[in-house]
Order: structure tokens, then sequence, then C-alpha cells
């Protein structure tokens, strides 16, 4: 990727609901896109901001990490969920912003939970937008993981004889419920991170650095 000192940095942000939480952190570390950014009518991409150094680019939030990590964007923010199903050494995550929470549960149909014992698994069937993963955490548990990958309505899956298990993102359960299902197992919790690209960090590092500060400083300024 470009480490010259007079190359633009570039920050990947997520597009959808992350966005408005990771907004007021981005402005709080003095970095404000142009009034085009907030216009959802402006098809673009990519956009300047206050720092003539710096441009945002808004991507899907499963392709920050793959931006970052292949040198399109400097840095980033990205929830642990797609950092752990990627596992890029490339990637360095060094401030947890805080917002994005939710979780990575295990979720069956309803009718299932008394006649299904997970303590018997050998096997399971599993739709889900993160089969790295998936497949690890089952591994984990001597349980052979067929993960069928989905990118969304996981939900159905069971319903319609795909899979008898889905590993999704939660919030408030609404959804699994909505779709006779029922969360049976928390994975991991979830929050977006703060993700640089190691080679710009070692050739960069000062700049950076000074970055990573100011989003510490607008995160430890909202806990307050």
């Amino acid at each position: 990727m470009p480490t010259r000192a007079d190359e633009k940095f570039v920050l990947a942000l997520p597009k959808g609901r992350i966005l408005k939480e990771v907004m007021p952190i981005v402005r709080g570390a003095g970095i404000e896109p142009e009034a085009a950014f907030d216009d959802p009518a402006d098809r673009r991409l990519r956009f300047a901001s206050n720092n003539p150094n710096l441009d945002i680019i808004r991507v899907r939030s499963f392709d920050v990490a793959t931006f970052v990590a292949f040198g399109g964007a400097h840095l980033g923010v990205a929830g642990n969920d797609v950092l752990m199903e990627f596992d890029f050494s490339e990637i360095y995550a060094p401030l947890d912003l805080d917002v994005g929470h939710c979780r990575l549960s295990v979720a069956k149909p309803r009718e299932m939970v008394d006649e299904d014992d997970p303590v018997t698994w050998s096997s399971v069937r599993v739709a889900t937008k993160y089969p790295g993963l998936t497949g690890r955490h089952f591994a984990a548990r001597g349980v052979q993981a067929d993960c069928i990958k989905l990118n969304g309505a996981m939900e159905l899956a069971p319903s319609l004889g795909l899979s008898s298990y889905i590993v999704d993102l939660v919030s408030t359960g609404a959804t699994l419920e909505a779709n006779g299902l029922v969360e049976i197992e928390k994975i991991v919790d979830i929050t977006s991170r703060l993700t640089i690209n190691r080679t710009a960090w070692n050739t960069r590092g000062v700049e950076l650095n000074v970055l990573i500060d100011r989003f510490r400083e607008s995160v430890n300024a909202g806990q307050a």
C-alpha cells in the first residue's frame, strides 16, 4: 500500500446502523466529513474531510476489514465479529470504540429446544454469515459444523430445511422470536473497533498514533 509521507490517509467507515453510532466518535476526534457525506442522495463512496490529509470511504461493514488489511485504507471501523471471521494478520485493532453492542449467538427452532441435547452433538448443519468463526467455535467443542454461507435472512434457513441451526448477530432477539427461533448459546459479545493497517502503522506510526489518541479521547469523553 502507499506509505509515502505525503500520501493521504484513508479512513474506512461501515454503512448502515453502526455508522450512526460511530459518527459522534469520529467527529469528537476532530474529523468532519464534507457536507455530501450526510446527503442520502449522494452516491459517492469517497469523501474529503476537514483534515486535508485524510479522506473517508463508506463501504459495507464486512468489507472494512478487507480494505484495511489489503491497503485500500489505512484505518477503519469494524466489529470484532468481522475481525474474528477473517483473522487478518495485517490488521492491528488498538481501540474498542464501545459502540455497536450486540452478540454472536447460536439459535434453533423453538420446537427443537426440548428434543435436542447439545451434549450429544457430533455434527451440525449451520446457516451463517460467519463460516470461519462458526466452524472454529464448534470445533473447539469437538463438533463438526457443516456451514452454509448466507449473507442475510438466516432466520429462514431452519424452516426451509437448509439447516437446523443458525449463527447470527443478536441485539434484542426480536427477529429470532418473530421467526420461531430461540437463542441457545452466546459465542461472543460484539463491539466496533478502530483498526489500523500494520504496514502503515510501522511506516507512519507517529501520525497514526495521533489519530488513535484522538479517537481514544473521543471515546472517553462519550463515556464520561
